[in-house]
């Protein structure tokens, strides 16, 4: 929520409120509002849905049209059908990729460098949708944090060293010998 903590310091909230207040808004946010990818998933299942029916009305007023020749009626009721259902897998097909790009993309929201690329970086033939949970989503982002952890963003706060923020005091676990090492002054008097 960086974007909140833009625009509180913009407003003239003092720093050290902003991360209560944000952390106050996590937690009250998804009671009054749905999710960018929850939202975005049912939106884009709607409107394929609205041209299936759209589909499927033109196809009856053709049937009505050819009723006359009972034959021919029936091949064209045949091939509708057949059409039909491929247009059906086709859109499970679809809603199903859907649901594992927003599952993938919302596991990774944040940590990434590049949430594309780290997002096609996931086998999503071994993804199984379970109702609302995609089983093995989490092994697959555990072994890519271990094997190209160079696409993740660090933690700052799990970091050793001088922090940002931190009142410029160096750790207390360094000597002066290991600091002069560090900055190459390894001449001493």
């Amino acid at each position: 929520m960086e974007w909140l903590k833009e625009l509180l310091k913009k407003a003239g909230v003092d720093e050290s409120k902003i991360d209560g207040l944000v952390s106050d808004v996590n937690k009250e946010l998804p009671k009054h509002f749905v999710a960018k990818q929850q939202y975005n998933e049912v939106a884009e299942a709607k409107k394929k849905l609205e041209t299936d029916i759209a589909e499927r009305d033109k196809q009856i007023a053709d049937l009505g049209k050819a009723a006359g020749a009972s034959e021919e009626l029936k091949k064209q009721i045949e091939q509708l059908q057949a059409a039909n259902k491929e247009a059906q897998q086709k859109y499970e097909a679809d809603l199903k990729e859907l649901k594992l790009s927003t599952a993938i993309k919302a596991a990774i929201a944040g940590k990434v460098h590049d949430e594309d690329l780290v997002a096609g970086l996931f086998d999503r033939s071994k993804l199984v949708l379970d109702g609302d949970k995609v089983v093995g989503l989490e092994e697959q982002l555990k072994t890519l944090q271990e094997s190209k952890a160079f696409l993740f963003k660090q933690d700052n706060s799990q970091q050793p060293g001088f922090q940002i923020g931190g009142g410029g005091q160096p750790p207390t676990n360094i000597n002066q010998d290991q600091l002069a090492a560090i900055f190459g002054n390894t001449q001493q008097k």
